[in-house]
């Protein structure tokens, strides 16, 4: 929740002078908005290894292969990361890298996840 608080004041306060930034020197106001973004990234670490370590548990708990488990840390990954360098191409005014963007977390975050899809046509195909 603390987490939350910090990085939702930063992000105002970054979107405010952005926009002032703007209007003289557009430059400016995008490098502002990124270094906010990757500040804020930095906030949420203490989150992602809470995440980590109740991920490890469940690993413990069903006994499965941590490689099972790998893709989908990935793919949350690859996610976050081409949803945020979208919405930069997108304030920047490049909706076209953008879409772009878009794409390429989705195609790789697909490509992540054969593994994970191979382990469950393995395990379709013996019970059949």
């Amino acid at each position: 929740m603390e987490a939350v608080v910090k990085i939702a004041g930063l992000c105002l306060a970054a979107s405010i002078v952005a926009s002032l930034l703007r209007r003289s020197s557009p430059e400016l106001g995008l490098l502002l908005a990124a270094a906010a973004a990757l500040l804020g990234g930095t906030l949420l670490l203490d989150a992602a290894a809470e995440l980590s370590a109740l991920g490890d548990e469940l690993t413990a708990l069903t006994g499965l292969a941590p490689a099972l488990f790998a893709p989908l840390w990935k793919v949350t990954a690859i996610a976050l990361v081409s949803r945020i360098g979208a919405a930069l191409c997108a304030d920047a005014g490049q909706s076209a890298l953008a879409r772009v963007m878009d794409a390429a977390g989705a195609v790789c975050a697909l490509g992540c996840a054969v593994p994970l899809l191979r382990a469950v046509v393995e395990l379709i195909s013996e019970w059949i």
